[in-house]
């Protein structure tokens, strides 16, 4: 899907003329990807890394524009079961347009870095900032999310919860890859700032960038290693949970085993002393003996604390 916009006044303005100079592929069809390849020369593993996922950031310059693979957070979804994930985004810069080829048809012009745009690589630069702050929105998500896991994990026994951690442990080293190669590509593009003609607030936004990234790197770095290093503390707790419901349940069932007892024993088939068999009063005496046996285990257990 093919949407067109213009910079016009300082704001992104969507258009269907032909004087849209920033343009959107979502999920590109084959007809879309051999404009891309055909008419508008953009390289045909370019593109396809561009759509890949597991594609690591990076920057080409190439003789007619620049190349630049970025990742970003993946839109989450129920179905993942706490899992997050990142995907990848394309940026071709020319001399007069820009080209943005994304897998997923999520808005990139809202929100208040574009309030105001200057150019095209202003607008290219802004989206390398959106990126970096939604990872930073998600990353507030999942700890979150790890806190609350962490109160229902210290209540219940269930794997589902402990497996939802391991899952957002997974989330963490797929944020601090991608990050950090994000963190590689703004690096070289303030290397190679002469390249791409920037001005200086231009070349102080890239500099806040890289800034930004790196704090974003950091607080995803604590929270793996948070969320790491406290995995074996809550395996413990579930374990500590097992043991004292085990606990429970065998006092119980020695509770119940020992007036069970009295009652068996009263119950045999032979002679009784005090013509238990005859009095009227057995039965209540039998079931008197069976529950003071109760109690009186009870009572002995709670005094040694068991």
């Amino acid at each position: 899907m093919l949407t067109k916009y213009a910079i016009d006044t300082g704001h992104l303005v969507e258009t269907q003329g032909e004087e849209g100079n920033v343009l959107v592929f979502v999920n590109p069809d084959e007809e879309e990807r051999r404009r891309l390849e055909i008419e508008l020369k953009v390289d045909e593993h370019t593109l396809t890394s561009a759509l890949d996922p597991d594609e690591l950031s990076r920057l080409e310059f190439e003789p007619e524009h620049l190349a630049l693979i970025f990742k970003r957070p993946k839109n989450y979804q129920g179905a993942e079961h706490f899992l997050f994930r990142v995907t990848s985004m394309g940026l071709f810069l020319f001399k007069n347009r820009l080209i943005v080829v994304a897998s997923e048809n999520d808005p990139l012009f809202d929100g208040k870095l574009f309030a105001r745009v200057r150019s095209l690589p202003d607008v290219m630069l802004k989206l390398m900032a959106r990126s970096i702050v939604h990872f930073l929105q998600h990353l507030k998500v999942i700890n979150l999310i790890s806190d609350e896991l962490e109160t229902k994990l210290s209540r219940s026994m269930e794997n589902r919860y402990l497996l939802n951690l391991f899952s957002l442990e997974k989330s963490l080293v797929f944020y601090l890859n991608a990050i950090h190669t994000n963190g590689v590509v703004v690096g070289k593009l303030k290397y190679n700032v002469s390249k791409l003609a920037l001005g200086q607030e231009e070349s102080e936004f890239l500099d806040d960038i890289g800034i930004e990234n790196d704090q974003c790197y950091k607080l995803a770095e604590i929270y793996s290693n948070v969320l790491s290093n406290l995995m074996d503390a809550r395996a413990s707790i579930v374990n500590n949970n097992l043991n004292v419901l085990m606990k429970t349940l065998n006092l119980i069932v020695i509770a119940i085993m020992v007036p069970t007892f009295v009652v068996s024993t009263f119950s045999m088939n032979v002679p009784m002393p005090f013509n238990i068999g005859h009095s009227l009063w057995s039965f209540w005496g039998i079931m008197g003996l069976a529950t003071l046996s109760m109690v009186g285990l009870l009572y002995i257990w709670r005094r040694k604390r068991l």
